[in-house]
């Protein structure tokens, strides 16, 4: 009987030692990151996208430096693959658009799995059940006008209202074929009502950018009028500045997603990369970005940002990993856009 006593003792210890690996503290991965020195972030996107929190992780954490690498998604992924290849990791951790990256790089064994103490607070929608890849911000697309460019009777409330003859010209949207999230987007409409929408935009003279910061500024600007194609972070930034500019969460369902992060096998500095991970998903730094505006905690316990309800409260498309990692589908719908739309042209807006 002391014998079998012992033996569940054991094994009940074990597995709390084991909970407690992922489940470190912020004090004591600290403990362990410090001694690093330092933390390499690659982003998708420009470097002023990190940089604010950049800052408050290194006030936060006295002695981590953090080393900002930002740049398009598919050049970062291929800098990051090179390195694996070459067994000389210099990227410590990766934040990006391109779910599917993560899910082949977890096909390839090169993540390192890691909870973070709020891991069982996120959704598995917004996450690797595995821990190998998490979420820590959730955004959408929505609808975008400029009220002094656009009557109220006209705001457009579905799909189908950008193809009424008062927005002929006024109409601007990422290229759907360069674009996942926007392919994503683009997707759901033509299933719902058919490649006739397709056909009745394109005689509304749409007009295409790079990027969805693109997408807003013009917007904002007056260039343009209308959009079913504004990221809720561009768009609300935009309004934040002063733009004149309008949200609009449309009739249609919507597509969503979670910028992700994964951390990579031989990375050189992976108990920083824990560390930043764990402070991400923080209450603190959660609160903190949800703030700012146009961004959802994917945490299921924090509330919306102004001006809006909780993300599940809305129809929402929720299913992008699946959508994006159908290899097939996604080229044969990239050719057909391509096709309906013409090449990609001019540079993206950084």
């Amino acid at each position: 009987m002391r014998k079998t006593l012992i033996a569940i003792l054991s094994v009940l210890f074990l597995l709390r030692l084991g909970a407690r690996a992922d489940a470190q503290t912020l004090s004591e991965l600290y403990s362990s990151a410090k001694a690093e020195g330092q933390l390499n972030l690659y982003g998708g996107g420009p470097v002023a996208l990190y940089a604010t929190d950049a800052k408050l992780f290194e006030e936060k954490f006295p002695g981590i430096k953090v080393i900002i690498r930002g740049d398009f998604s598919n050049r970062l992924t291929g800098l990051i693959d090179s390195q694996i290849k070459a067994g000389k990791m210099e990227a410590d951790i990766a934040i990006l658009q391109t779910i599917q990256d993560f899910v082949r790089w977890k096909k390839e064994q090169v993540l390192v799995p890691f909870k973070p103490e709020a891991f069982a607070r996120v959704p598995s929608g917004f996450k690797d059940d595995d821990g190998m890849y998490n979420g820590i911000a959730v955004s959408g697309i929505i609808y975008a006008y400029n009220p002094k460019l656009v009557d109220k009777r006209d705001v457009p409330r579905s799909a189908k209202d950008f193809l009424k003859p008062v927005f002929l010209g006024k109409i601007i949207s990422t290229y759907p074929h360069d674009d996942d999230i926007t392919l994503y987007l683009y997707h759901g409409i033509v299933e719902k009502y058919g490649w006739e929408f397709m056909d009745g935009l394109m005689k509304n003279n749409p007009s295409f950018v790079m990027g969805h910061l693109g997408v807003a500024q013009k917007i904002g600007a007056g260039e343009f009028a209308v959009t079913f194609d504004a990221t809720t972070t561009q768009a609300t930034a935009e309004k934040n500045r002063g733009a004149s500019l309008e949200v609009v969460i449309p009739e249609d369902t919507f597509p969503i997603w979670a910028q992700t992060v994964g951390i990579f096998k031989g990375a050189p500095h992976p108990n920083a990369a824990k560390l930043y991970l764990a402070w991400y998903l923080s209450d603190e730094q959660q609160k903190r970005m949800v703030q700012r505006g146009g961004r959802w905690s994917p945490r299921n316990d924090l509330a919306p940002p102004a001006g809006f309800r909780p993300v599940t409260e809305y129809q929402i498309a929720n299913k992008f990993r699946e959508f994006i990692t159908s290899d097939a589908r996604v080229q044969e719908l990239r050719k057909k856009f391509e096709a309906y739309i013409g090449p990609v042209k001019g540079e993206a807006y950084r």
